[in-house]
């Protein structure tokens, strides 16, 4: 007993010594722990011992003990374990019943003091009582400022990912689930508001910050817990591109998912298959093959789906005789009973072009025993993609006889139709309607939508339309999001005229629209300036049972402003105050938006605050906007100060006071703006960018405006921004800059020649705008050649022969000439011109007059501008000097007539 009495005071009073160290730290929280240290020493010097302690009541107090987690260095936590695996159990005469304290704290001190702490060597029972009232009167806390870094120091810390055990004893359990309920613990009602919270976390803070954070929270960690940790640290790998750092955060998802193999849960596929598609993806076959034995020792049912990822894997490396081998494991005489297994393999390859191995598979296929449907639909398009119909069929009529349903057979017909390549939309829903007959199934309503949204995605107004009528000639309803895309599709594609057509088929098909249905078609009456059409629109909602809103007239607001029909457009206001609609702050923003004195921006804002709307960030952006355009930059830097902006609609708003700063010339105020929100860490927003980039090029900034496009990446505004940067290099003849940023472009957009042809065009039409020296565009045109790898289009070419007519450059004339036969481009009508042109303005005339020679003159425009470039380039001499040689040329021939007439005599 005496050793057991001296390893329980080592435990607790290593345990008190850890814990102090903060506590300390504070006077007020020392002084109050003294005096209850004093208090509880007191009471437990109080006591007379009753019984010794049963065995099984003490196993609870070591089990109690054991439960509290210690924060501390890995040293002192083995020095803990090691005391408490100590702790012998005395004997088994003493009942806890008899206890005069009930109470965790009671007990420990009853125990203490109890006829187990005997002899004069042992520990004193007022000590003991003191070290343990220290820990369980709430001096010992959890210190997270010293997390345990491991070992190595390079681990995480998972303490907080440990089993938190409820214990036997019935007030410990109550006071735990008191304590979830203070650290606002989820209930597993909420576990995807858990599984969201993880996510957003581990996005914003990042995987350290986000298990410190749930460890704050108490959180007990289940199975979508980790796997979303894991997520996150994968993804984390898979964004950067240090590999140092990618190595740091797959071996935290490593230590995560032996956390979850530890605490007893089956490795499944949403765990496992995140660590196996990066070890693909990266193309590890030593890694990848070290953890899949790992989880098909771990989980044997995963052998078919570790198939699926191992084909992956194959067809990743190209490694074929590996391919080739499962396919055959796959088909083999023997393969009873591995349908699933067939299957997992035909889904890897649907992802792939392998046609020949996806045949060998197909042949042994019984599409009715593959589930769930989503699977049967990649087969449907894949067999689309390789262009095998005759296994569509097959397995379309194989279905028919299943309980799937027509629904279904309905769609596998419609991915199947969609997923065929370079085939042209009309001839998709002709294959589509062909399909349906011959199995002899209807499409559903949803089948109908699916083809119409693949219509609208390829801007086929008319062909969706044509769908809709098909469906509604089937006695098929569609729903009004049907419409709402089409009506976008038309807004986008500038087919606004076939809102007639819309409008009609809504109202001859009883379809009944909604506000937004309305505004939307307002909006393509607008945009055809047809304000008469979107006025009849709104007095026919009576009849449609829908009840006008701000939307509607805000639409019809903006399209007067746009056509700077002001007074139009502020007579809405008083439409809106007669059909009882209120504005909204949408309204007053564009009201704001369009002031042209500082009266107005003031009654208008005024205005709005009488109708008590909460003014919007569009609001602000107005003022902003509305300021600058008077010139009160000064009242404009003063918006951004207002403290109703949302905090979440700063930084946009403070994006477009930059923009205004940047059009009116204050640079020096928008750039020092800028530079705020890179110290803050903020983002400016793209548009917000470009603006600047396209000012600080009449500035000469161009470093600056190339750091600035590189902020720019995967925004849909960097085409643009990158070309303005471009243009600046053409004018001011920055040939490596020039150079570097078309790579860019041509990597962007090497897979369509069209948009490089116009991209390098547009370069070379910079060029023949400015050009008085050749060599740059010269230079630009080698550099295109060799650096690049691109042959310049007749066009191209054609804009350099243009410049050398600005340069008057014939040795430039002839070295472009060659270039069209380099780059095997034939001589045209219009290339003889330009050179001819170019020849003249050089004052090549003998070279000119071989080109012109190659020119038909039947033609009457070409003979106009041969004419014209005469009449400019070739001067004819004054009138006196042309006189002069006639007469000399006259004298010359009557001395030669006179020499004969003398002769001849």
């Amino acid at each position: 007993m005496r050793n057991s009495a001296q390893n329980l005071a080592s435990l607790f009073r290593t345990t008190a010594e850890l814990t102090s160290r903060r506590s300390a730290s504070t006077p007020a929280s020392a002084a109050a722990a003294k005096q209850k240290k004093r208090s509880t020493v007191s009471a437990a010097a109080a006591k007379k011992p009753t019984s010794s302690l049963s065995s099984a009541d003490d196993i609870d107090l070591k089990q109690h003990i054991s439960n509290i987690k210690i924060k501390s260095s890995s040293s002192s936590s083995v020095s803990v374990k090691r005391l408490i695996k100590q702790f012998k159990a005395p004997s088994s005469s003493s009942k806890i019943s008899n206890s005069t304290n009930t109470s965790l704290l009671g007990i420990v001190s009853d125990r203490l003091n109890s006829a187990g702490c005997r002899g004069d060597d042992d520990i004193s029972a007022e000590q003991l009582s003191n070290d343990a009232s220290s820990i369980l009167q709430g001096e010992m806390y959890l210190d997270w400022d010293q997390e345990d870094k491991g070992q190595n120091g390079s681990l995480l810390n998972f303490s907080w990912l440990l089993d938190i055990t409820n214990g036997t004893v019935s007030a410990q359990r109550k006071k735990l689930h008191r304590m979830r309920k203070q650290k606002f613990v989820f209930t597993s009602s909420k576990d995807t508001h858990i599984g969201r919270l993880v996510n957003t976390c581990g996005q914003k803070l990042g995987s350290d910050a986000t298990i410190d954070l749930f460890g704050r929270l108490g959180k007990e960690t289940g199975l979508k817990e980790f796997n979303s940790l894991i997520r996150i640290c994968i993804q984390k790998a898979r964004d950067t591109t240090n590999e140092d750092v990618s190595v740091v955060q797959i071996n935290r998802a490593y230590e995560i998912f032996k956390v979850l193999r530890e605490k007893g849960f089956k490795i499944e596929e949403e765990t496992y298959g995140q660590f196996l598609m990066y070890l693909i993806d990266c193309g590890m076959v030593e890694e990848f093959n070290f953890f899949a034995d790992l989880i098909r020792n771990e989980n044997p049912d995963s052998i078919p789906r570790l198939a699926y990822y191992e084909m992956l894997l194959w067809i990743r490396v190209n490694n074929e005789e590996k391919i080739q081998e499962l396919c055959r494991s796959a088909v083999a005489n023997d393969a009873v009973g591995k349908s699933y297994f067939r299957e997992c393999l035909l889904m890897a390859l649907c992802e792939s072009d392998r046609k020949e191995h996806f045949l060998m598979l197909l042949e042994t296929l019984d599409i009715t025993e593959v589930s769930p449907v989503a699977s049967i639909e990649r087969v449907f398009r894949s067999l689309g993609k390789l262009l095998l119909e005759p296994y569509a069929e097959r397995f379309l009529l194989a279905l028919k006889g299943s309980d799937i349903g027509a629904a279904n057979i309905s769609n596998f017909i419609i991915e199947y139709a969609i997923s065929i390549p370079n085939l042209a939309v009309e001839d998709i829903i002709i294959k589509s309607q062909k399909l349906h007959t011959k199995v002899e199934v209807l499409p559903t309503s949803a089948q109908y939508e699916k083809l119409i949204s693949y219509c609208c995605g390829f801007f086929k107004v008319h062909e969706a339309l044509g769908i809709v009528d098909e469906a509604f000639g089937s006695g098929i309803d569609l729903s009004l999001e049907v419409f709402h895309s089409i009506l976008d599709v038309c807004c986008r594609s500038c087919e606004f005229n076939l809102v007639h057509q819309i409008n009609s088929r809504i109202s001859h098909h009883n379809v009944k629209p909604n506000d937004e249905t309305i505004r939307k078609m307002i909006l393509l009456y607008v945009k055809m300036k047809d304000f008469e059409g979107a006025y009849g629109l709104i007095n026919d909602l009576p009849k449609m049972d829908v009840k006008p809103t701000a939307g509607m007239y805000n639409t019809i607001m903006a399209g007067y402003f746009r056509e700077k029909k002001i007074q139009n457009a502020i007579n809405v206001l008083k439409q809106m105050e007669d059909a009882d609609v209120k504005p909204n702050a949408l309204t007053y923003s564009y009201l704001i938006n369009n002031c042209h004195s500082e009266k107005d921006i003031l009654k208008f804002s005024e205005d709005m605050n009488i109708s008590k709307l909460q003014p919007t960030k569009h609001v602000f952006m107005a003022l902003i906007n509305a300021y600058a355009s008077c010139g009160l930059l000064e009242n404009a830097k003063q918006v951004i100060l207002d403290k109703r902006i949302p905090g979440k609609d700063l930084n946009e708003v403070k994006g477009v006071l930059i923009e205004a700063l940047a059009e009116k010339g204050q640079l020096t105020d928008a750039t020092k703006m800028y530079e705020e929100f890179k110290e803050a860490e903020c983002k400016l927003s793209p548009k917000s960018i470009r603006c600047l980039i396209e000012h600080f090029q009449s500035e000469g900034e161009l470093n600056r405006s190339l750091k600035l496009l590189e902020e720019l990446n995967d925004s849909p505004y960097w085409d643009d921004a990158c070309f303005t940067v471009i243009s600046y290099c053409v004018r001011h003849e920055n040939l490596r800059c020039a150079v570097d940023l078309l790579k860019q472009l041509k990597d962007k957009y090497t897979s369509s020649e069209v948009a490089l042809d116009v991209l390098f065009d547009e370069a070379f039409c910079l060029f023949a705008e400015k050009g008085t020296d050749m060599q740059f565009g010269l230079d630009l045109l080698r550099a295109i050649k060799e650096e690049l790898g691109v042959q310049p289009s007749r066009k191209s070419l054609d804009f350099l022969l243009a410049a050398c007519v600005n340069a008057k450059d014939s040795n430039a004339c002839f070295k472009v000439w060659k270039e069209y036969e380099t780059a095997g481009l034939p001589y045209n009508v219009l290339s003889f011109v330009r050179m001819y042109q170019a020849l003249l303005a050089s004052g090549d005339h003998k070279s000119a007059a071989k080109i012109l020679s190659n020119i038909r003159g039947d033609d009457p425009h070409i003979h106009c501008v041969i004419k014209a470039c005469q009449k400019t380039y070739i001067k004819s001499p004054p009138v006196g000097k042309k006189q002069k040689k006639k007469n000399k040329a006259l004298v010359a021939t009557l001395g030669l007539m006179d020499a004969l007439e003398a002769k001849s005599k």
